[in-house]
């Protein structure tokens, strides 16, 4: 089947296509090839990013003498594409069954109003460089029974193996920055590395590290079928003993065997502040924001309508940032690889600048019989594997996703509730140490996070439960919350906003609401999963503990002003503007003041 495509596709045009993911409304499994010698698709520009450029718009212009309101247009790449059948083989493998099916679909009346009656359209795309070439094709009978009618020509970008999408992380050391990025070029080919220093200084070269994954290392369909898309060489370089709030530029890049050198545009970030510098600093958190098509193309898991507009707000605001915690259901690719090039190409100007830190959700790491605390198909074959070697984050084990990381008067500790948190695990102890260990003199916002609700919610599905809560949640975790303190606890998985008042067992241990003087007594506990996927319903039930609730996308930031003095800031994505906002005003001494469950054992001796 795929040779008589090929065959019929070179008697058209020179193209060839095959590639390697689906489009859930497409039945591309009942494609009939009817390629109509009268049917034409031409694309300009024909190279791409001839001036460095990442992603490009092209434009098409197209024909048919049968044209009907149910026509469509696919993207494909690598450019030659196969019309085999792949039956599902695991309940996340979607229509259309395509063995290569397109990274993204358009009616081809989309701004051709005139199409039905005229036969003829004109329509734009943006095409990101994903290391591979790319053809467009003309689908006739609608996305249920289509019939292919044209095919493109072959369009590609002038170094489709360039350094791209640079994603900045903190180290394992407060004074260390790595830099993870994506090309075409393997080790066998050519030296990657950064060029790096101070802005106005001496640069220097540190080597990077290279990481690949294969088919093999998916853990299932249709991670290792249908959705299996080559993701490139994953290449780290870690740039180390900087001056706290410096700013360093830098450069990635490739030394090719015969000498020359490939260089990617150059970039900027701050350095770090030295743990319990006494500074403005600034803290993005939120969770499952997807991937959205700037074209207004349809693509794969398509259901992140406000993914756009929350990059745009923080892209608005960067210079006012400092750091991201991007808390799971990172862009869910759900076992269809190319969706992680779309991701990192979108928050390329947001990651490239400040440190991008991940936390595992759901749909990166679940899949039966892989060591997942649950047993669903949610990752779509990928079980970790893509997440973990995409970005970066300082733990002792990428593939456990737990870990700490300061940043000045702050201490984050992520957990990853993919793994078993409970008392006794291995996760919990690490739970306790991250608390433990702070200096809070020093570091006096102690700050957890983590994907599922291991707290409070009252979202339908957790009340419908009677849980308010993932099951089994706070039950290890909440003494530990006490004990050391910890201020506020975020969370996504729920794709909405709520605030919950300081809190301990079900019962708020503070009465003001938006401005709080003095030891919290508990720990106030936020979902902030509303960054771009499909809302979800609150329940009718609306709980005392919860203060503010908001069905609509946004995304959290932190603005610690000294050691006493910390502002939260709930934002809507489709303005930027603040909704729901609290302060916290305090001394050391109120964080050492005891509490329920906080307080240590003491002694009548003198």
């Amino acid at each position: 089947m795929w040779l008589l495509i090929v065959l019929a596709i070179l008697n058209l045009r020179e193209v060839a296509s095959h590639d390697d993911h689906a489009l859930s409304r497409i039945a591309i499994h009942k494609a009939v090839f009817a390629l109509d010698k009268l049917a034409y698709i031409n694309v300009s520009p024909s190279v791409l990013g001839t001036s460095g450029q990442n992603s490009e718009w092209v434009t098409l212009e197209y024909g048919t003498t049968t044209p009907s309101i149910d026509d469509w247009i696919g993207v494909f790449s690598p450019a030659n594409f196969s019309s085999s059948i792949c039956l599902p083989e695991s309940p996340r493998a979607y229509p259309p069954l395509l063995c290569t099916a397109p990274i993204k679909f358009q009616l081809a009346n989309y701004s051709s109003p005139k199409y039905k009656d005229t036969g003829k359209g004109i329509l734009k795309f943006q095409i990101i460089n994903q290391r591979s070439d790319f053809s467009f094709a003309l689908f006739s009978g609608g996305v249920f029974n289509p019939k292919l009618v044209a095919v493109s020509n072959t369009i590609v970008f002038a170094n489709p193996k360039a350094p791209l999408y640079p994603r900045l992380a903190q180290g394992k050391l407060w004074n260390e920055m790595t830099v993870t990025w994506t090309s075409g070029y393997g080790l066998d080919e050519a030296e990657p590395f950064v060029e790096w220093g101070p802005k106005e200084g001496v640069k220097i070269r540190s080597p990077a590290g290279t990481l690949i994954f294969d088919r093999n290392s998916m853990c299932g369909a249709p991670a290792s079928t249908v959705g299996w898309r080559d993701p490139g060489f994953i290449h780290t370089s870690f740039l180390k003993e900087l001056w706290p709030n410096s700013v360093y530029t830098y450069r990635l890049a490739h030394r090719i065997n015969n000498d020359t050198y490939i260089w990617s545009r150059e970039y900027q970030f701050r350095a770090s502040p030295y743990p319990g510098q006494n500074s403005l600093q600034r803290v993005i958190i939120f969770g499952d924001m997807g991937k959205e098509e700037m074209d207004g193309s349809n693509e794969y898991n398509d259901f992140q309508k406000g993914s756009l507009n929350t990059t745009r707000q923080l892209i608005n605001d960067l210079e006012n940032t400092d750091i991201v915690f991007h808390i799971g259901d990172i862009c869910y690719a759900n076992g269809y690889l190319s969706q992680w090039d779309q991701f990192t190409a979108q928050v390329e100007p947001i990651a490239s600048t400040v440190p991008y830190m991940i936390a595992s959700g759901n749909h990166e790491r679940d899949w039966p019989g892989t060591g997942s605390f649950y047993g669903n198909y949610d990752s779509g074959g990928e079980c970790g594997v893509a997440a973990q070697s995409m970005f970066y984050v300082p733990a002792e084990n990428r593939a456990k996703f737990w870990y700490s990381t300061d940043y000045g008067m702050f201490r984050f500790c992520i957990a990853h509730t993919e793994e078993d948190w409970r008392e006794g695990t291995a996760q919990y102890k690490f739970i306790e140490q991250c608390l433990a260990s702070v200096d809070r003199q020093k570091q006096p916002w102690l700050i957890f996070l983590a994907h599922r609700v291991l707290g409070y919610s009252s979202g339908i599905n957790y009340v419908e439960e009677g849980s308010f809560e993932e099951p089994m949640g706070r039950e290890s975790l909440q003494k530990l919350w006490q004990k050391y303190k910890v201020d506020i606890a975020f969370f996504g998985h729920v794709h909405n906003y709520e605030r919950t008042c300081p809190i301990y067992e079900n019962i708020c241990t503070r009465e003001e609401k938006n401005f709080f003087k003095g030891a919290l007594n508990g720990t106030i506990h936020v979902v902030a999963g509303g960054a771009g996927a499909s809302l979800t319903e609150f329940s009718s039930t609306h709980p005392k503990w919860s203060l503010y609730r908001d069905y609509d996308y946004g995304f959290v930031k932190l603005t610690a002003f000294d050691h006493s003095n910390l502002l939260f800031e709930y934002k809507k994505s489709r303005d930027g503007k603040v909704y729901d906002a609290f302060r916290i005003s305090r001394n050391y001494r109120d964080i050492l003041a005891c509490a329920v469950d906080s307080c240590p054992a003491t002694t009548l001796a003198q």
